[in-house]
Formats: C-alpha cells, structure tokens, sequence
C-alpha cells in the first residue's frame, strides 16, 4: 500500500488554534499551485509505487477547486498511477462547500470527505475561529450522500474551553445522529504561533481533558464507532486506509510546502513556503533530506496507536528481544494501560492518554 498526500495551502483565515502552513492567495496563485502539483507528478525524480490511497488535505482544499483538483487526479494517474477502487478524500469545511463541488469532484472520483466540524456549539465555534453552522454541515452531508459519496467523516475537538461532559454529549449526539461511519476526535492543543497561544488561552487541566477523552472513547465505542486509532474511531470498513499508511510505515508522498514523505525508507520534506515552491526551476530539488524512517522506536510509536497493536515478534530486536518487551509491558498490563491480545501489545483508552510515557517505557527510555 502507498500513498500521496496533496497539502492545498489555503484559507481564508486563520482558525485560533490551528498550527499547519496555511495562508490566503490569489485566483492566480491557486490557478499556478494546482498546475505545478500536475507537472510534478509527470516527473517523479525516483520510482515511486502505484498508489492506493490520495489526500487532499490543508488548508482548505476546496479553496483550489474542484476542476483543479480533478486536474491533480488525472496527472496522479497517469504517473505515479492509482489503483483501481483507491480511497480518494478531500478534506472540507462545511462553509466553503457546496453541492457543485461535491458533484463535480464526486465525478472525478473523489469517494470519501472529511468535514471539520469541530462543535456543534455556536460560542465554541465562535471562539475556534471556526465560520460554520452545525446546519451547514447537516447540508454537506446530504449533498455529499445525494452525489453518491457515503464514505464521510467528521472531525470534533476534545477539551475546548469551557467544555463539559454535557457539551461534549450534545456535539457527540448530533454527530452520531448523522449516522457518519467515521468520526476523529483530538484533545486541543496549544501551539505556539497560533492565536490561542498569543492570547495565553490555558488548556483544560489534565485531569479534565482525561475526563472528555475517556467519555468520548467509551460513548462512541457504545454507539459502534470503534476505536481503531488513538484519535479514530469508525464502523467496521471504513478505518482511513491513507492515515494507515502513516501507522504502518508504508511508503507515501506528500506534494507542497510543508508536505512530508516517507519515500525509500527515508523522511522527506518540502519548506513550508509557497512562494519558493511556485517559483524554483525545479520544485523536487526543495525537498530536504530529514534522515531514515521506520526504525524500532519509530515501529513501536505507530504501531501502538493502532487498535490491533504491536506484533510482540515484529518488535523484537537485537536490541529489544520480544522478552524483553513483555517484561517492560508487565506494570503496564497491570495497570490497564495495556493489552496483550493475539500476541500483540495495544492501548487502552487510558493508555492512549499517555502513550508517549509507554512508549518510552517499552524501549527502555
């Protein structure tokens, strides 16, 4: 399995706590991104596999257009080239969707959407910077099952201010009566450069943000959204094959400032500048060289986030025998902050808290 992640730079503005590359930019500059990404993709420096999966992610991707993003798929399979029945998504804010792009891009063969709802709360939304409405969303849906497309996922953060468990219920409850078979929930975090940050806005206590976590893992669990991931949560089919290839090291390539790849065992990069992306002779000689991937702590670290968990035999090592490793896990297990199921090791949602501790743990940090 391999896959492409396409990052589409744009927004209208800037949410208060979001940390990803992303600025506003002319009709022009967009019209000059989407026809770089194509001429890339028919130069490929070094061979790279046919893909099985494809991201549009941001920014807001439907900043660029459907026709652009049409544009990218076809260059995408022509050279790397793309599977038949690849997962193909475009992430999405409700407000800057509508039924023509969904149709358009549904024709190109775009088969899965991720909305960011975040809150169905309009003070929280307010204060997330976010520009929607819960009944925007509701629409998006609809449009998105109405042109065919049924593979949808919604995003909602976890430990906003001034959430409760009440709050978190309400959001929870209009999700799953939307009956998405995919849904990622994320702890708020606090970047630096972001507007939260500049404002000194305080995370939730620990304790409080454990709470909303747990709550969030057991009702979605109960209403059959299973945990698959740390973060996600889905019906039985519908786990995110493109994320899966981050957790489970396979090779993916990411196009754009900022996109990250994991190509030849090696980690990749582009600078987070558009401009200098647009402008160079040759983009592909921008991306830097961060090092090798894919080793035990890097094996240990994805393979933990992910409900079936890390093969004890796969972890083993010269320098971590699988013995080894079920002596370190012991407490752990003790302490129901792991399983050991199938011969592998996997986090609790208690775990999951505090995965970076176990990690550390298990290696012998």
């Amino acid at each position: 399995m391999a896959g492409l992640y396409v990052h589409v730079p744009f927004c209208r503005r800037k949410c208060a706590y979001c940390a990803f590359y992303s600025l506003p930019a002319s009709e022009e500059a967009r019209q000059r991104y989407a026809a770089r990404l194509c001429a890339m993709l028919t130069c490929l420096p070094r061979p790279f596999p046919a893909v099985e999966s494809v991201y549009f992610g941001g920014g807001t991707p439907p900043l660029l257009g459907a026709d652009a993003i049409a544009s990218i798929l076809d260059a995408a399979r022509r050279h790397p080239g793309v599977r038949n029945g690849a997962e193909i998504t475009v992430e999405c804010n409700p407000e800057s969707t509508d039924a023509a792009f969904i149709d358009r891009i549904a024709a190109a063969g775009v088969n899965r959407l991720s909305f960011g709802l975040q809150s169905v709360h309009p003070e929280q939304l307010r204060r997330l910077g976010r520009e929607h409405t819960p009944e925007d969303a509701a629409r998006v849906l609809c449009e998105a099952r109405r042109a065919g497309i049924h593979n949808l996922s919604l995003d909602v953060m976890l430990a906003l201010p001034g959430q409760t468990e009440t709050s978190l219920e309400e959001t929870l409850a209009w999700c799953l009566g939307q009956d998405v078979p995919h849904l990622s929930a994320y702890l708020l975090s606090i970047e630096e450069g972001t507007r939260f940050a500049a404002e000194g806005v305080c995370p939730l206590p620990e304790d409080s943000q454990a709470a909303l976590y747990l709550y969030a893992a057991d009702r979605l669990e109960r209403a059959g959204l299973f945990q698959y991931e740390i973060s996600n949560f889905a019906r039985p089919g519908y786990e995110s094959r493109h994320n899966r290839c981050y957790w489970t090291l396979e090779e993916y390539l990411g196009l754009g400032p900022a996109a990250h790849s994991f190509w030849g065992g090696r980690r990749l990069a582009f600078p987070a500048e558009l401009e200098a992306f647009l402008e160079a002779p040759d983009p592909w000689a921008l991306l830097s060289d961060m090092g090798a991937g894919g080793d035990l702590a890097e094996t240990v670290m994805l393979r933990l986030r992910l409900r079936e968990g890390l093969p004890v035999e796969e972890a083993a090592h010269p320098g971590l025998a699988a013995e080894t490793l079920l002596l370190r896990a012991r407490p752990l297990l003790e302490a129901g902050l792991l399983r050991h199921t199938g011969g592998a090791l996997s986090l609790t949602p208690r775990g999951a808290l505090v995965s970076n501790s176990i990690v550390g743990l298990l290696l012998g940090f």
